[in-house]
C-alpha cells in the first residue's frame, strides 16, 4: 500500500522534533522563559540531525559516520555559529574565567563535543528508528525535502548566530559582541571538513567490531544516568562552578568516559543480542538521566521555568515509559 505524504515524513518531522527536545527543552537549557528560541533550534539541530541521517543511510555507512557527522555539527556550533566555545563564557557562577587558553574555553568545548554530538544526532536518530523500525535503513527524504532542510538549516544557523553573538550577549548579559580570529574561523572550517570527508569515504573503511555479549538493558540505563551526571558535572566546572578544581581533572574524565563509551558500546551492538529493548534503555537511561541532574540548576528559577521543566520531564517520562512497555511486549 502506497504510503501517504504525512506517513512518508513523519519520521524525518519526529527526528526534527527530538534533538532540540532531548538536547535543550527537556534538560532545561531552553526554558519557558525563552521558548521563542525553539524554533531556531528545531531548524539548527534538527534539520542537522535529519541531513546527518539521510547522507549515513543513503551511503549505508555505520554508526561511526553518524557520529563523525554529529561532531562535524558540534563543531559548526561552537565555533561558526553560536561560537560559545571561542567566545568568553557568558555564565561565571564564581564570577571568575575557568579553562581558557589560546581563545577556547577547551573544558566547555570538550563537554559540547561529547554532549552535542550524542544528544543532538545519535540519541534522536535511535529513537526515532525505534518508532519505525521498517523504515530504519531508508532514507526518509525526497530531494525536494532535503533541499528545504537545508534551507531552514541555512536560515537558522545565521538566526542563532545573530541572536547570540549581537542580541542576547549585548542586551541580556551586556557584553561586548564578540568576533571570533579567522584563524580560528579557518581552523575549524578545515575540521568540520576532514571530519565529513573521514565520515562519508567511510565505507569499508571502518572494521566492525568484534561481537561481545550485551549485558543487561538495566545496567546499560544506569550507565548511561551516570554518563550524563558526569557530563552536567563537567559543564558546571566550565562555568566555573568551582574555579579551584584543576582543569586536567574534568578533562581527564572527559578522555575516560568517551574512551570507556567507545570501547564497549560497539562490541555490544555488534553482538546478536542486542536488540530494541537494549537501545532503548540506553536512550532512557541517558536522556532521563540528563532530565534528573539538570534539575540542579534550577535553584531559584523562576515559578514558570520550573513548572515549565516538571511538566514537559512528566511527560516525557511517561511516554518513554510507555515506549520501553510496548517494546517489552513486542520482545
Amino acid at each position: 500500500m502506497a504510503r501517504s505524504w504525512f506517513s512518508r515524513i513523519a519520521p524525518a518531522i519526529l527526528l526534527m522534533l527530538f534533538a532540540p527536545l532531548l538536547t535543550e527543552v527537556l534538560p532545561g537549557a531552553t526554558r519557558f522563559s525563552s521558548i521563542f528560541v525553539l524554533p531556531i533550534e528545531i531548524a539548527v539541530w534538527g534539520g542537522g540531525a535529519v541531513l546527518i541521517r539521510e547522507m549515513v543511510r543513503r551511503n549505508g555507512l555505520g554508526w561511526q559516520s553518524l557520529l563523525l557527522l554529529g561532531l562535524a555539527l558540534a563543531i559548526a556550533e561552537e565555533c561558526l555559529i553560536q561560537q560559545t566555545s571561542l567566545a568568553p563564557v557568558v555564565i561565571r557562577l564564581k564570577g571568575m574565567e575557568y579553562a581558557r587558553w589560546m581563545g577556547v574555553n577547551y573544558v566547555y568545548l570538550l563537554w559540547a563535543l561529547a554532549y552535542e554530538s550524542v544528544l543532538v544526532v545519535m540519541l534522536p536518530v535511535l529513537l526515532a528508528e525505534l518508532l519505525f523500525p521498517t523504515r530504519r535503513e531508508q532514507g526518509w527524504l525526497s530531494g525536494v525535502g532535503a533541499g528545504i532542510v537545508i534551507f531552514f538549516f541555512g536560515v537558522g544557523a545565521l538566526l542563532a548566530w545573530y541572536s547570540w553573538t549581537h542580541i542576547a550577549r549585548t542586551m541580556v548579559f551586556h557584553l561586548p559582541a564578540f568576533t571570533p580570529p579567522l584563524a580560528a574561523v579557518l581552523i575549524a572550517a578545515g575540521v568540520i571538513a576532514v571530519l565529513a570527508w573521514v565520515a562519508l569515504s567511510g565505507r569499508g573503511r571502518f572494521a566492525p567490531a568484534r561481537a561481545k555479549p550485551a549485558p543487561s538493558p538495566w545496567l546499560i540505563a544506569v550507565a548511561g544516568i551516570i554518563w550524563s551526571a558526569l557530563l552536567y558535572g563537567m559543564v558546571l566546572l566550565a562555568f566555573g562552578i568551582a574555579p579551584q578544581v584543576p582543569p586536567a581533572l574534568p578533562v581527564g574524565i572527559w578522555a575516560v568516559m568517551v574512551a570507556v563509551a567507545l570501547g564497549v558500546l560497539p562490541h555490544w551492538t555488534a553482538s546478536p543480542d542486542w536488540s530494541p529493548v537494549h537501545r532503548y534503555a540506553l536512550i532512557s537511561g541517558v536522556v532521563g538521566g540528563a532530565m534528573a541532574v539538570s534539575f540542579f540548576g534550577f535553584q531559584g528559577a523562576a515559578p514558570a521555568d520550573l513548572w515549565f521543566k516538571i511538566i514537559t520531564n512528566v511527560i516525557a517520562g511517561a511516554l518513554l515509559a510507555w515506549l520501553g512497555l510496548s517494546l517489552r511486549r513486542s520482545a
